[in-house]
């Protein structure tokens, strides 16, 4: 048997308490052929879409501090345009549409055995999400007029 890389994953069973943008869409900078003058955007090797991300948080109150903000890519020919902030609110609530996850080991707590001491790993799973479309949340005033944009 073989298992996706990519794992589809419902929204609202992933985030049940709902995601917030933290941060404006931008492109996803391609290390590897960019150069300090020339930014180049990544694309996605399966679709062949380019790369946009946007930090989100987690509005899970029982999430961990080093998990409740991350970054979301997202694929899309045109950069998505979040939805308008609700008055009062410091960050923008947001729904993702066609969201995949896919595993990873974080091992940034890792570190090196030191003299005398044994190895210390705190490697823990991680996730990398991806989607192609942001747009209001269904339940938010105004929904019906957010501007969703989504990849073909």
């Amino acid at each position: 048997m073989s298992m996706p890389k990519r794992i589809p994953v419902d929204f609202g069973e992933t985030f049940p308490y709902g995601l917030f943008a933290v941060s404006e869409v931008v492109m996803a900078r391609d290390f590897e052929k960019s150069t300090k003058t020339n930014a180049v955007q990544t694309m996605d090797d399966a679709h062949g879409l380019p790369v946009w991300t946007v930090d989100v948080m987690d509005g899970d109150p029982e999430a961990r501090k080093a998990d409740r903000t991350f970054t979301i890519k997202i694929l899309s020919e045109k950069q998505p345009v979040l939805p308008p902030a609700l008055p009062g609110l410091p960050f923008t609530p947001v729904e993702l549409d066609g969201l995949t996850a896919a595993p990873w080991v974080d091992t940034r707590t890792c570190s090196a055995p030191d003299e005398g001491r044994s190895h210390r790993c705190r490697a823990r799973q991680g996730w990398s999400f991806r989607c192609i479309g942001v747009r209001a949340p269904k339940n938010m005033p105004g929904a019906g007029s957010a501007t969703t944009q989504k990849a073909a």
